[in-house]
């Protein structure tokens, strides 16, 4: 197939895994959890307090073990999803502090405000998965909000659902809250309901949160994302070649850990590294840098035959605006035509990660399904092309009002919410309202429609007293 993106060659394969290996191995990565130490050293890995130093033997054992796709869970499970191979899932943004409403207004998020992206994306046609912490809401106690917010996911959308990452209590919280939906701890042991996102901490280390967590998590059959967000020029090599290296070692020692606590553990490769801004210092994901490492960590993936991560409709644009719409339909479709298959961030962020916007989120999810769309294979079979049909119509002949136009016409071609494809007169007569003022309507619109799915008493009854009994421990 011709695309004009990069393609890895053997060569560059090589290279980039044997620099992760050189690194790996004499450089070492630090891990900042006791028990992670004792897992390493128990399976022979040589260890100088809290370096790992990993061989090239002992990542290829553990990278073989990891599952090459996998089905995660909802509480519906009609919408149970599969991510690996050629299966791929839209998944919202992530970690957002701030919000930026209608009027360009940076707020703090809250509570609510999370509620409300868990209705959107229980409403969504196009949003496979909810999410977590679309927002930190910083309304409620930081030592707990991760079991509110994961209360909310499952009571307010039944879709399947990101983890809670933020500490191993906390991974042990979004563990055991899952287990009260799904009926046990054995009954989710060999079937992620979850996903959870476990960052690394660049260049070369792990916090004890996300270790802690990733320890956790794959213990009890969870999914995790092993990621590394390199500043290119900051916190890594300023040549992507570099960064790919050392990200790919970093990913690559996460993954061998989640291995070597439980054989056969769910993971997925990601990245969603790009450029420190050379003017601000600040990190840019509008860049065309991050499409770049993108295109790379799919391949990447792909050669340890692992599901891959990376962003999203992602962009530096503080507004739901021209450069927002530009640099998101640029991340997003990279990420999908590139063969990324947990496209995390998929709709609502604005600022290189520092909030969310309600607007945008409905345009970005769109966007998303006209990226779908653009993926559906063009059928060239009898009934595709249906050359009796165009003889029969003849020279000069028109097609509106063929049976098969009437029958095709709702479902052939992708129809819009929000975009206009109207003329001047009639956009002028409705308002002449731009494509967020469109999505602010149609977002009051789907949130008075929207109605809880339905969910056991007794299970419900259940998850808010875990919550409220921890709470009060």
């Amino acid at each position: 197939m011709y695309d004009r993106m990069q393609e890895l060659t053997q060569e560059d394969f090589t290279r980039v895994h044997d620099s992760a290996m050189d690194l790996l191995k004499n450089t070492g990565i630090v891990f900042n959890d006791d028990e992670a130490i004792d897992i390493f050293k128990k399976n022979g890995v040589k260890t100088e307090g809290k370096t790992v130093f990993l061989t090239e033997a002992q990542v290829k054992s553990a990278v073989e073990k990891a599952p090459t796709k996998f089905t995660v869970t909802g509480r519906n499970p009609e919408k149970n999803v599969t991510i690996g191979e050629d299966d791929f899932v839209f998944v919202p943004g992530y970690g957002a502090p701030y919000i930026i409403d209608a009027d360009g207004v940076q707020r703090e998020a809250v509570m609510e405000d999370y509620d409300t992206f868990c209705k959107l994306i229980h409403t969504s046609k196009y949003i496979d998965m909810n999410g977590w912490m679309m927002v930190e809401p910083s309304d409620m106690p930081p030592e707990t909000v991760h079991m509110d917010m994961m209360l909310s996911n499952f009571l307010l959308c039944d879709k399947p659902c990101m983890g809670s990452p933020v500490s191993r209590q906390g991974a042990k919280d979004g563990i055991e809250m899952a287990s009260i939906v799904f009926g046990g701890k054995d009954k989710i042991m060999d079937t992620p309901v979850s996903v959870s996102l476990i960052n690394s901490l660049s260049p070369l280390q792990f916090s004890d949160e996300m270790v802690g967590s990733l320890i956790e998590l794959a213990r009890n059959g969870q999914a995790c994302v092993v990621a590394s967000l390199i500043m290119a020029g900051a916190s890594g090599p300023v040549t992507l070649g570099g960064v790919a290296a050392l990200q790919n070692a970093e990913i690559l020692a996460g993954i061998t850990l989640a291995q070597m606590v439980r054989e056969g553990a769910p993971v997925i490769y990601g990245s969603t590294s790009s450029a420190m801004d050379m003017k601000t210092g600040a990190l840019s994901i509008g860049a065309p840098a991050l499409t770049k490492n993108t295109n790379v960590t799919a391949q990447m993936a792909r050669f340890y035959n692992l599901p891959s991560r990376s962003g999203g409709g992602l962009t530096d644009a503080l507004y739901p605006d021209g450069q927002a719409g530009l640099e998101s339909a640029l991340a997003l479709s990279t990420a999908a035509r590139s063969g990324i298959n947990f496209i995390l961030h998929s709709c609502g962020i604005l600022g290189s990660y520092i909030a969310m916007s309600f607007e945008k989120f409905l345009m970005d999810e769109e966007l998303a399904g006209m990226v779908r769309q653009m993926l559906k294979p063009i059928a060239f079979d009898e009934e595709g092309i249906d050359v009796e049909m165009i003889k029969k119509t003849g020279i000069g002949g028109q097609y509106l009002t063929n049976p098969k136009t009437f029958k095709l016409c709702r479902t052939e071609f992708f129809l819009p919410d929000l975009m206009t494809r109207t003329n001047y007169d009639a956009w002028s007569a409705g308002g002449k309202k731009r494509i967020h003022e469109v999505a602010g309507d149609k977002m009051s619109q789907r949130l008075a429609k929207y109605e809880k799915p339905d969910i056991d008493p007794s299970v419900e009854k259940e998850l808010t007293e875990y919550v409220n009994r921890r709470k009060n421990a």
